[in-house]
């Protein structure tokens, strides 16, 4: 199995790394910003550069369109996982046509309203997991987990 984990660095790239357990024996691939945080936890992974601003930025939207067709093409992942945030919504959408499965984590700040890029992507999602109970009133159709902290 080929996993492709995407997301913003900071938070978002510190949750997804919580899931080593989950990714450290299988085949996969970043996509994230070339920021100083992930270049020092993606040092020895296989990362692709992402643009940014990507909140409400069209210009950054187009140009991680055209890098997910690129990446997703190139990997063909079976997997695309993510916790946000916008550079997530390109990734999905293009992987969804090339047929991936989507897991999509929402973060952890938000526990009584939806995030932009969760409501984008949940009607296309295979699972959307939250990490309150309360997450399920907003998305009905999710699956409580818990904390991934």
């Amino acid at each position: 199995m080929k996993v492709c984990l995407v997301g913003s660095s900071g938070g978002h790239l510190t949750h997804l790394y919580m899931l080593k357990p989950f990714w450290k024996n299988k085949n996969r691939f970043w996509v994230t910003f070339n920021k100083e945080d992930a270049r020092s936890k993606l040092k020895n992974e296989k990362m692709y550069s992402c643009y940014y601003p990507t909140n409400r930025n069209f210009i950054a939207l187009i140009k991680n369109t055209i890098l997910a067709i690129k990446v997703l093409k190139r990997e063909k992942p079976d997997l695309i996982i993510s916790s946000g945030a916008a550079v997530a919504v390109p990734f999905f959408y293009i992987g969804k046509l090339m047929g991936a499965k989507l897991i999509y984590i929402e973060v952890f700040d938000r526990y009584n309203k939806s995030t932009i890029t969760g409501r984008l992507v949940y009607p296309i999602v295979d699972k959307f997991i939250v990490q309150w109970k309360e997450e399920k009133k907003v998305y009905p159709k999710s699956i409580y987990l818990g904390s991934i902290f």
